[in-house]
């Protein structure tokens, strides 16, 4: 037995050896534990297994134009709040290609995206515990200069049972084509112009097994985009109609629907500028009618607000994308105080103002009757809204370095979400919040720096759970080490039982590549958003330890 082992290992480590000789190989891995205790004061419970472990590990090889990759997963189980869908240890990834100037194929599994991603993307957040890569064949060619054809065909991952990948029943199939008219025309460059325009199609095919209704077995997307740009200024929208999609999500009427997304910008130096908009309606689009939540979505409706970095801001009332339906607006304007003036001071000030809104859309049923037999229950307008609020964030951040130590960030948010639609607590109608954040850096020499955050929010009125106030600090020796404390309190809770205090602590370490952290201490419960996708972390009270490394 020990030399079979010997051999076998042998024999691996000489393969390993000669791939690597006559092409590149890349990749990386990262382990999650948790060893959690139960509190009951937050109601943090002890999984039966005490221990908990996500882990992976990805493989790529290059050789020319070949190209080879794998990765093998570990759930055993999963850490606390990710997905139940993921369990086992096993293979949940691999694929083979070949990719040439005119040819990019990849058989296997593999992720892909059309424009913004509204009518298709196959990606993967880990941190969510979301991945919804394709199964299949994907095929790109360049056939001619300024001229890219994408394809995909194939059936998406939809869990991770028992160390085996589970797929939706739908078979997705779709094709991008993508024209540069700047390859074709070059006095556009000269004229500082640069024009894009492309079209989409995706469908999916899922057997009518409902008994209750006869629903549309194939279901099409289509559309376009256009990207135009000139010297400073740009401005691209896309817009995409869906067909026929009954499903558990629109309550299976039979609806088209249809997404528009608009962008437009200035920037120069010293100065940025973005506006927003977007209209989605009935734009669930999934490779699985029955599903709900993260499960089998084809399309991706982008998120039209800031990203918050700071702990309240980001953590107790985040937004969710609507894809049944929201008319939502966004402005971005960042704007440098020039140098050596009274209110830019020695190095300048960054000034940062963002403001995102949300509400539903106007749905009309003028000449709809109640026992329609079509089963179209409404209409909308592009843009059109009911005035029913979902979600309003006002913000603005002063960022000034006063000396070459001294570094200080103020922080203002106004956050309004209506918490009939949204679900995030017990609370009913609009949680109106004030969050203040003050961040103030101070570098002690080239490699130790301190970093503190003063953070308070207060809700209108002490709804919902209240006022909370969270303060961190932390101490970094770079490139090496950085130790933090952390600690989140919802002093001013209603209920005086629940006036909970959350402390954290981590410690790391890093050699290049390497990265090792250990946590611990109490966490609040909540939803964890990345991008305008959520999902549900429960409160828990134990150790984290993270370890990743890339090669």
């Amino acid at each position: 037995m020990k030399l079979s082992f010997l051999l076998a290992g042998t024999l691996l480590l000489g393969t390993f050896q000669f791939l690597r000789a006559q092409g590149s190989i890349s990749g990386n891995m990262e382990t999650t534990y948790q060893y959690l205790v139960s509190d009951s004061a937050i109601g943090a419970l002890q999984p039966d297994e005490k221990s908990l472990v996500n882990s992976f590990m990805n493989v790529n090889y290059r050789n020319q134009g070949f190209k080879a990759g794998a990765r093998f997963e570990a759930y055993l189980p999963r850490i606390l709040g990710y997905p139940d869908r993921f369990d086992g240890a096993g293979l949940g990834y691999r694929y083979l290609g070949y990719e040439n100037e005119l040819v990019d194929i990849t058989v296997g599994h593999f992720y892909e995206q059309f424009g913004s991603g509204l009518i298709f993307r196959a990606y993967e957040d880990r941190a969510l515990g979301f991945d919804n890569m394709m199964n299949g064949i994907k095929l790109n060619l360049r056939p001619y200069k300024g001229v890219t054809l994408k394809t995909v065909y194939g059936k998406q991952r939809v869990a991770f049972s028992e160390g085996k990948n589970q797929y939706a029943p739908a078979i997705v199939r779709g094709a991008d084509l993508e024209f540069n008219f700047n390859q074709w025309f070059p006095k556009l460059a000269e004229n500082d112009v640069r024009i894009n325009a492309a079209g989409s199609f995706v469908s999916k095919f899922q057997e009518d097994n409902n008994s209750q209704f006869v629903l549309p077995e194939n279901t099409g997307a289509y559309g376009g985009r256009l990207d135009l740009r000139y010297k400073k200024f740009y401005i691209n929208g896309e817009y995409i109609i869906k067909e026929q999609d009954p499903s558990q999500d629109n309550g299976f009427i039979y609806n088209y629907g249809k997404g528009l997304l608009i962008n437009a910008g200035y920037s120069q130096r010293g100065l940025g500028i973005l506006l927003s908009a977007k209209s989605i309606d009935n734009m669930s689009f999934r490779s699985d009618r029955n599903a709900t939540l993260q499960d089998a979505t084809i399309g991706f409706i982008p998120p039209l607000t800031k990203t918050h970095t700071y702990n309240l801001a980001a953590t107790l009332y985040p937004y969710a994308s609507q894809p049944n339906g929201e008319v939502a607006f966004q402005a971005d304007i960042i704007y440098k105080i020039k140098r050596g003036t009274m209110l830019g001071g020695k190095y300048g000030t960054d000034v940062s103002l963002n403001f995102s809104t949300s509400y539903e859309p106007m749905r009309r049923t003028d000449g709809i009757t109640e026992n329609d037999s079509s089963r179209v229950t409404y209409k909308t307008n592009i843009f059109e809204n009911s005035g029913l609020l979902y979600w309003r964030d006002i913000n603005v951040q002063i960022k000034r370095k006063l000396n070459k130590k001294w570094t200080v960030k103020a922080n203002y948010f106004n956050i309004s979400m209506n918490n009939d639609v949204l679900k995030l607590t017990n609370a009913k109608g609009i949680i109106e919040s004030h969050i203040g954040v003050l961040d103030v850096q101070y570098k002690i020499n080239r490699r130790h720096t301190i970093r503190a955050e003063l953070q308070g929010l207060w809700t209108v009125n002490k709804k919902d759970r209240g006022n909370w106030a969270t303060g961190l600090l932390e101490y970094t020796i770079s490139p090496d080490w950085f130790f933090s404390a952390i600690f989140q309190s919802n002093y001013g809770n209603p209920n005086p039982e629940d006036q909970i205090n959350y402390p954290m602590v981590f410690v790391g370490r890093i050699w290049g590549a390497t990265r090792l952290q250990a946590g611990y201490g109490r966490q609040n419960a909540g939803l964890f958003c990345v991008g305008g996708v959520c999902r549900f972390v429960p409160a828990s009270n134990g150790l984290t330890i993270t370890f990743s490394h890339s090669f």
